[in-house]
């Protein structure tokens, strides 16, 4: 469906202001914004506009009751200057399933591709062309209604940003198994990407880092047996023989870079295992000499290599000279997203927006 939507250029660009060479994650906007709004019965209000603030009245509903979600894609580019999406679709299906899970209405998939499209090619020039770097996309649905009380509002607003970014992380990580606070449990919002999510984890995190650690490794909230996620992020463990991943019981998110991982270190003709996995079982494999790797993987960071795990006072440290597996998955994502390596998945969306549609 070809929906009607308005877009307005920016008479100011701030492309001139960015060092390409140095870009902090997180903290650097593109030109422009979609947004869209439902009124109750359907979305309408489609515009690609100049990135600007928003008033919001104090009593709109996402501040006091949590009611928002987001996603967080990438756009890369070809060496023809072609913009790349990676799993366009995909994503717009994790956001309708973190919708339902929050009680907020589906955004249509048609429509979500369409106005990533057209934002992505209006801000095409802001795409990074450092294969390490992207420009990050970040979809946002939050609850607009002014009222106070415990229901599901009724109006919601859809916006979406693009920020060229730089690695995640420039490093490789270290994690610490946390033993006392919990991301999510069973029946909860765990595998939706919902804004007080992420808020809960921020304490626990702060601790880790002063006993100097980058993130926490998610524990189950019955036991604190059974791993679930590293902080932002799918959690793999690379063994003599097999790798394991936390299977998606609810409780964690379900990855899209770790779906593609998946795929594709089967095609290498490895044995992945999605099952429950304790800790208890990773310190016995490090101990035998078992434990090769362990890696982070998400949108934002692709692969995050871990070089210390802290466990009951004592620390697993890997060893780098045996990272093989992930240095080579996350050269192959790289490639794939930005055409030099062949999408043999259908993973890659390019973006090619008629002129007279785009202005």
């Amino acid at each position: 469906m070809d929906y009607k939507i308005s877009i307005e250029r920016t008479k100011h660009s701030r492309l001139a202001e960015v060092d390409f060479n140095n870009i902090p994650f997180g903290k650097v906007f593109a030109d422009h914004m979609f947004v869209a709004d439902f009124d109750g019965k359907q979305w309408n209000n489609f515009s690609i506009r100049p990135l600007e603030r928003l008033p919001f009245h104090p009593a709109t509903m996402a501040w006091h009751y949590g009611q928002a979600i987001f996603e967080g894609m990438k756009a890369s580019v070809s060496s023809e200057g072609i913009p790349l999406l990676f799993r366009p679709e995909d994503h717009a299906r994790r956001f309708n399933t973190s919708a339902q899970r929050m009680c907020m209405p589906a955004f249509p998939t048609d429509l979500f591709v369409e106005a990533l499209s057209r934002l992505v090619w209006l801000d095409r020039d802001w795409i990074p062309r450092n294969e390490e770097s992207a420009l990050y996309i970040r979809p946002v649905m939050m609850a607009t209604d002014e009222f106070v009380g415990v229901r599901s509002s009724d109006t919601f607003k859809m916006m979406i940003m693009n920020l060229p970014s730089g690695p995640y992380y420039a490093k490789p990580v270290s994690l610490l198994v946390e033993e006392k606070y919990v991301r999510a449990v069973d029946g909860g919002v765990g595998e939706a990407k919902a804004a007080g999510n992420y808020g809960a984890s921020l304490y626990p995190t702060k601790l880790a880092k002063e006993k100097g650690y980058d993130q926490v490794i998610w524990m189950d909230a019955h036991e604190f047996k059974y791993i679930q996620e590293v902080g932002t992020m799918n959690i793999f463990f690379v063994l003599k023989g097999r790798v394991v991943t936390p299977n998606l019981s609810g409780t964690i998110l379900k990855g899209i870079t770790r779906d593609s991982l998946i795929t594709l270190m089967r095609e290498k003709g490895y044995t992945v295992e999605e099952r429950p996995v304790t800790m208890e079982e990773i310190l016995a494999a490090y101990k035998k000499g078992d434990l090769l790797e362990a890696f982070g993987a998400g949108t934002a960071a692709v692969v995050a290599h871990v070089d210390r795990i802290g466990y009951k006072g004592e620390d697993l440290l890997l060893d780098q000279r045996n990272w093989e597996l992930s240095r080579s998955l996350k050269e192959e994502i790289n490639g794939i997203r930005s055409g030099r390596i062949q999408d043999r998945h259908g993973w890659i969306h390019p973006v090619i927006v008629e002129e007279s549609v785009a202005v």
